[in-house]
């Protein structure tokens, strides 16, 4: 006998640890898990962003709580793990969402930049991981990791968006998902990855200015930019029981951009 789909996409009685959660796609990620029934805790770097974020899912009737921290120090991203276990009593879902980007020629990009994008867009990513699976997937045999790649990790860029930590980093994100959902799938875990495209956000806000939202829109086979319910749904079938046989998986959500370019 099958499941019915809205019990298999419920996440009531999960919990979910959202770094970078406190606006853009983090937010709606952890709005998207929060809606399904599951228990939220926010982490980025700026306590008065968070409250916000909090109050603003709490409006919606979604069991939030926080923790302020910087993802890319990993005793910062173990303290978030250690709290999020005393504070949630284990984690069933980690979305591994806080990044950054830096523009500059990639002839003149600082390597202190470098290493600030490849700290926080991947290294952090393994911490989180690592900590949370030690505190409470492996134990329990049961995970959802979800992370944050992007279709800048699928490919090259035009030469004016000059991004090439950020897109190097996203790569490393794609093959970190699935060498980890190789290696953690016989502990019940499952690693897989969303990959946007254009959203519009803090962080893309000077690319939208310098590149114009119609004209990046338009290199879209839909024709249009990601919008605040565009990665709900994604995230919601790699966090439920609806996607459990599904792993090592990278999902652009892109408008078609992807499938153009061959990404």
């Amino acid at each position: 006998m099958s499941t019915p789909i809205q019990q298999l996409m419920s996440l009531e009685g999960r919990t979910a640890l959202v770094t970078g959660g406190s606006r853009g796609l983090g937010l709606q990620i952890a709005e998207s898990l929060g809606e399904a029934g599951a228990k939220i805790l926010l982490s980025s770097r700026k306590a008065a962003d968070l409250e916000e974020a909090a109050a603003h899912l709490q409006a919606k009737g979604i069991d939030t709580r926080w923790v302020a921290a910087d993802a890319s120090l990993p005793d910062e991203a173990r303290r978030v793990v250690a709290e999020a276990m005393e504070r949630l009593g284990g984690i069933d879902i980690l979305v591994n969402n806080a990044g950054a980007t830096w523009g500059a020629p990639a002839e003149a990009h600082p390597l202190e930049a470098w290493d600030k994008v490849m700290n926080l867009n991947i290294r952090s990513l393994f911490v989180f991981s690592q900590a949370v699976a030690h505190a409470s997937m492996i134990p329990r045999r049961f995970g959802r990791i979800i992370n944050v790649a992007s279709i800048a990790g699928l490919g090259g860029n035009p030469p004016e968006m000059q991004t090439i930590a950020y897109n190097t980093s996203k790569g490393a994100v794609v093959n970190f998902t699935r060498a980890l959902a190789c290696e953690w799938g016989r502990h019940g875990i499952t690693v897989n990855a969303i990959a946007p495209g254009f959203f519009p956000s803090r962080m893309t806000k000077g690319l939208l200015a310098t590149l114009g939202a119609d004209k990046m829109a338009a290199h879209a086979p839909l024709n249009r930019l990601g919008d605040d319910d565009d990665l709900k749904g994604a995230a919601l079938l790699f966090a439920s029981a609806a996607g459990k046989h599904i792993t090592g998986q990278i999902l652009a959500v892109d408008g078609g951009v992807s499938a153009l370019t061959g990404g």
